[in-house]
């Protein structure tokens, strides 16, 4: 009876110990939400930008035909620092003679167009302190720098034979900048004399003609009016010598007729 007793009062302590009731559950630990992910940068195709701005076509038709335009776009989207483009107008190429950039070897057309850019992006209020680091190296490298000067607000981008000045912000968001100059940038470190300017136009023909009342030339032009004027001349001079003949005859039959 007493074993009976124990038993039983084991068990029981056993079902009270392993009830849910009195279960001890250990709270799950606390963990803050991921982060967003970062969004993907905003590529920028410079082809896209040159293509419909400008017209910059010339300087777009340079750097795709050198493959400095693969340069320029790996700058643009594949680095911290960014670019900054100075892009001459179509006309800025053919103000000047034809040779100055057909007589230029690869290698040089190819440095001619990467001294057209900082390997860096600068918004134009930064110009007016970078004009203090003057000469500011380019893309080139080397000797082919530029010195720039802001003069309030007017920035004038200067190198050896030229010293265009900034006409237009073209794209101006980091970390590109095209800037619109109005000349070509011209090295000494490729050109040693000025680069000659295009021939002026050969004027447009007159289309007006001559006048059939203008003097008579040597070779007979023009006569014409002249043997007119010299017919009206002599058949006015024939109709007056007829009516004083026509007068004088009929002055002499009232003469005869009176007489009779």
């Amino acid at each position: 009876m007493g074993l009976t007793t124990i038993l039983l009062a084991c068990s029981f302590v056993a079902i009270m110990t392993s009830s849910p009731t009195n279960a001890q559950t250990t709270p799950a630990p606390f963990l803050p939400p991921s982060p967003a992910p970062a969004p993907a940068p905003h590529f920028v195709n410079l082809a896209d930008l040159l293509s419909v701005a400008g017209p910059f076509h010339t300087f777009l038709n340079y750097i795709e035909q050198t493959q400095v335009i693969q340069t320029f776009q790996n700058q643009a989207n594949n680095t911290k620092q960014g670019i900054t483009i100075f892009v001459p107008k179509d006309s800025s190429f053919s103000s000047l003679k034809k040779t100055t950039f057909s007589n230029l070897t690869q290698d040089q057309l190819k440095t001619l167009l990467l001294y057209h850019a900082f390997p860096k992006f600068y918004s134009l209020s930064e110009f007016n302190n970078l004009s203090a680091l003057n000469p500011v190296s380019t893309f080139a490298g080397g000797a082919y720098t530029l010195n720039l000067t802001d003069n309030s607000g007017l920035i004038h981008v200067a190198s050896t034979w030229s010293n265009p000045k900034i006409t237009s912000g073209v794209y101006t968001t980091p970390p590109v900048a095209i800037y619109e100059v109005d000349k070509v940038l011209l090295p000494m470190a490729i050109f040693r004399t000025n680069p000659p300017l295009a021939p002026a136009p050969a004027p447009a023909p007159d289309a007006t003609k001559p006048s059939d009342l203008g003097p008579s030339s040597r070779n007979g032009i023009g006569s014409s009016p002249k043997s007119s004027e010299s017919s009206t001349t002599e058949s006015s001079a024939c109709s007056i010598s007829l009516s004083l003949f026509i007068y004088l005859v009929m002055a002499i039959s009232s003469l005869l007729m009176f007489m009779l």
